[in-house]
């Protein structure tokens, strides 16, 4: 990733930025943010309970108010202010929606034994762990990859570019089949519903995937019609105040996180916001 850009030190310290989400599109915005030494505040709202360590990294920073517990239920464009699920309102001088995606089906029994593929930040998760598995077992591995469209073809080329020999299979596997206990590798394939088959030394699942972008949608924000939060080059979307990053966002019909990687995404839109914010207080000065 590049150097930070250095943003206009004319916005207002009261600037407030609302982000609605606190997935990896939300934390690399809030980085972005703090490299500029944005003066404002963040407000970040998270629908997890928890508090894990990435995120607690977020909420050590100064300016960053992370609410767990707390994701975002309404927003009013006009007067500028979300709701949370309890209630809470918060204003905003610039929102972003960074609710990611979900997955459009169940998860296959014991997917947490493999590797996924949803975004083109999940490349680089891969290919660590290609390589720790080709470092056991001394050979190029056998991969099974289980899914279709866009997301299914980036895992493609990503496995085969790390030298794993990748057998596709668009048919839902009923479960996972695990490794032998104490083994580092996590899965040795896949098991369908008529009790039939395919082994291999990885398992890769890279289904299908829906923004979620209803909260969008209910303040008028415009969405795809295959779903997602259209937004521009500049990760504004139609209504003013309101911009979009992650899997939340769609450009061009495909989701975002399938083109842009969060780090790269995250740097554009907070200069647009630190612009958007540095041109409105000399508006509001004039």
């Amino acid at each position: 990733m590049s150097a930070p850009a250095q943003f206009p030190s004319t916005a207002t310290p009261a600037a407030k930025i609302v982000i609605a989400g606190a997935g990896p599109a939300a934390q690399a915005l809030v980085a972005q943010l703090a490299a500029a030494r944005f003066p404002g505040t963040v407000t970040v709202l998270s629908s997890r309970d928890d508090a894990p360590d990435d995120l607690m990294e977020l909420a050590a920073l100064p300016f960053v108010s992370v609410r767990f517990g707390q994701p975002a239920s309404h927003i009013d464009a006009a007067a500028r202010v979300v709701t949370t699920v309890d209630g809470m309102e918060f204003g905003y001088d610039q929102l972003v929606i960074a609710t990611g995606s979900a997955p459009v089906d169940s998860p296959v029994d014991g997917a947490g034994r493999c590797l996924s593929y949803s975004t083109i930040d999940d490349a680089a998760k891969i290919g660590h762990a290609v390589k720790e598995v080709t470092r056991v077992l001394g050979r190029r591995p056998l991969g099974i990859l289980v899914g279709t469209g866009p997301a299914a073809g980036q895992a493609e080329a990503v496995l085969r570019a790390r030298g794993v020999r990748p057998v596709r299979t668009t048919a839902r596997p009923a479960a996972v089949v695990p490794t032998l206990a104490g083994s580092v590798l996590p899965a040795a394939g896949v098991v369908f519903e008529d009790g039939s088959r395919m082994s291999g030394d990885l398992v890769v699942l890279a289904e299908d995937r829906t923004p979620r972008d209803d909260l969008a949608a209910a303040a008028g924000v415009k969405t795809a019609a295959t779903g997602g939060i259209v937004v521009g080059r500049d990760f504004r979307t139609s209504v003013p105040g309101i911009w979009a990053v992650g899997d939340a966002a769609a450009f061009d019909g495909v989701r975002l996180g399938l083109l842009v990687a969060s780090g790269s995404a995250a740097g554009v839109c907070a200069a647009e916001l630190m612009a958007a914010l540095s041109v409105g207080q000399l508006a509001t000065a004039a």
